[in-house]
């Protein structure tokens, strides 16, 4: 069984406060493209103008420090069928800003090779402006923590794994220098149980860019 993680990529849906919205559009319709073919016969080419930080998408090295790995760089060994496990940390209403310490990761073991996922349940607020104010995030502690754990990728259902009003961006210096990779506004965590299952989230293989769209989804027994 599939469980999709991933919003859907739509034009006009910003991501991103401050970043632009995805342009999408035919760059040819089905109604010009009958010329080039025999009657009956048509094709549509898509045409999508956006910033790489649209939609799920992931952080690879690149993102953070130039002389880290780009999207092109990455092994699929660490992009499919990651073993995984679920940290709840699910806001309650009205709470803004919530920091998601060591606290939360502590307890858990073996967490070397494998996707850690945390749920804060912010994804509810996608499209809407609460999306980008106040949403929770990871403490520099909990990167250290996961560092030092071995994991291979940590994702969130949240604006960002940082605090934005942090300008260092700590999580994401300490993962990434580490080659832990980020998938950042993931949704639909709640249906997954705490361990148990695999996670994948692969990205266009782009040379030069340190972010891109993932389609994202965890696999059950």
């Amino acid at each position: 069984m599939f469980i999709d993680l991933s919003h859907t990529v739509e034009h006009g849906v910003v991501t991103y406060k401050g970043l632009p919205a995805p342009i999408i559009c035919d760059f040819l319709s089905r109604e010009a493209s009958r010329k080039f073919y025999a009657p009956g016969t048509e094709f549509q080419i898509g045409k999508i103008e956006m910033v790489a930080n649209t939609g799920t998408y992931m952080d690879s090295p690149f993102h953070r420090y130039a002389d880290g790995k780009d999207m092109s760089q990455l092994r699929l060994e660490q992009l499919v069928n990651l073993e995984a496990v679920k940290v709840s940390a699910v806001v309650q209403p009205g709470v803004l800003h919530q920091k998601i310490g060591v606290e939360f990761f502590k307890n858990l073991k073996g967490l070397s090779g494998k996707a850690v996922l945390v749920e804060t349940g912010w994804s509810r607020h996608w499209k809407t402006d609460q999306y980008y104010e106040g949403h929770p995030y990871l403490t520099e502690d909990a990167a250290k923590f996961l560092v030092d754990a071995s994991v291979m990728l940590v994702g969130i259902d949240s604006h960002n794994i940082d605090s934005t009003a942090d300008g260092t961006r700590p999580v994401h210096s300490t993962l990434l220098r580490a080659e832990v990779l980020i998938v950042e506004h993931m949704t639909n965590l709640a249906p997954l149980a705490a361990e148990g299952f695999k996670f994948s989230a692969v990205p266009v293989k782009v040379k030069g860019f340190g972010t891109f769209p993932v389609r994202a989804y965890a696999e059950l027994p």
